[in-house]
């Protein structure tokens, strides 16, 4: 099927006006497009829990720190809609900036605490402007059901927080994370990288598997993080961000798996930020 592309405000409310008439059920899955199975996967649990399933696709300038990063995002939205074909999705949402952020435009959305660590102190803003879009797209979508991955897991977290903090009537519904076959995590990222490059990325999810099982064991990660730094040196990784482990209940910093926890990476392979993060099992769970 189908769906049609929507391109204004006015537009989607009509259409969501009319499901709410009928007592529809509203799903969103916010994207910034060049869409892949790990999108796909948050599309097909949409599908599942609700009657109604808009798909956004918008590039936010405001979570971008990096102009360059903004300008060299993959842009596909005629594949992203064709690869939308085979689910049920009502309608593809894909705003211009005059649409989400129109002149005038002066509000800004920031979650304290759970923003100032991985990626937020790296990221200056990043995560002021997640808050900010996905706020505003639960608003204009009206949707009862949002859907995010968990490869993006801080992310999941201040987009809850604000969900609850601004008392949004949505439910945020955290999705696993999807892997290639060699276990690197599904972006859209990865479309930047060379074929080498690729290929040498899946070091990441290997020596992150290990460390994981070996703290697990009791292992403090203190003591394992040299290796696993050089080891991800040696598979071509270049400046790492972070490779920390931290509590789910807040993302506090940890350095033994006292308590259920994840352990999180970012990482630059090619010049290209990849992240990643595991459960860290509890040691005698």
């Amino acid at each position: 099927m189908t769906a049609p592309i929507i391109r204004t405000r006015t537009e989607l409310r009509a259409m969501t006006r009319s499901w709410r008439q009928a007592g529809e059920t509203i799903g969103v899955v916010p994207t910034m497009g060049a869409l892949h199975d790990g999108h796909l996967s948050l599309v097909g649990r949409a599908e599942e829990m609700s009657q109604r399933v808009i798909v956004t696709i918008f590039v936010n300038p405001k979570q971008f720190n990096n102009a360059q990063d903004l300008a060299n995002y993959p842009r596909t939205e005629h594949e992203d809609a064709r690869k939308l074909e085979r689910f049920a999705v009502d309608a593809i949402y894909v705003p211009d900036g005059s649409q989400m952020y129109p002149d005038g435009f002066a509000t800004n959305v920031s979650v304290a605490g759970l923003t100032d660590v991985l990626c937020g102190a790296h990221r200056p803003g990043h995560f002021d402007g997640v808050a900010t879009v996905v706020a505003k797209l639960f608003l204009q979508t009206s949707a009862d059901f949002a859907f995010f991955g968990e490869k993006d897991f801080q992310q999941l977290q201040v987009v809850r927080r604000m969900a609850r903090d601004l008392d949004i009537p949505v439910q945020v519904v955290g999705c696993p994370t999807i892997r290639e076959i060699d276990g690197l995590a599904m972006s859209s990222r990865n479309l930047l990288l060379s074929d080498q490059a690729r290929s040498r990325a899946a070091a990441l999810h290997e020596v992150m598997e290990q460390m994981a099982e070996a703290l697990g064991r009791g292992a403090v990660i203190s003591d394992l993080r040299p290796e696993a730094e050089a080891r991800l040196a040696a598979s071509g990784f270049g400046k790492i961000d972070y490779l920390e482990m931290r509590t789910l209940d807040g993302l506090a910093l940890i350095d033994c798996a006292t308590e259920p926890a994840r352990l999180f990476a970012a990482a630059y392979m090619a010049g290209v930020r990849l992240i990643d993060n595991i459960e860290v099992p509890v040691p005698g769970s």
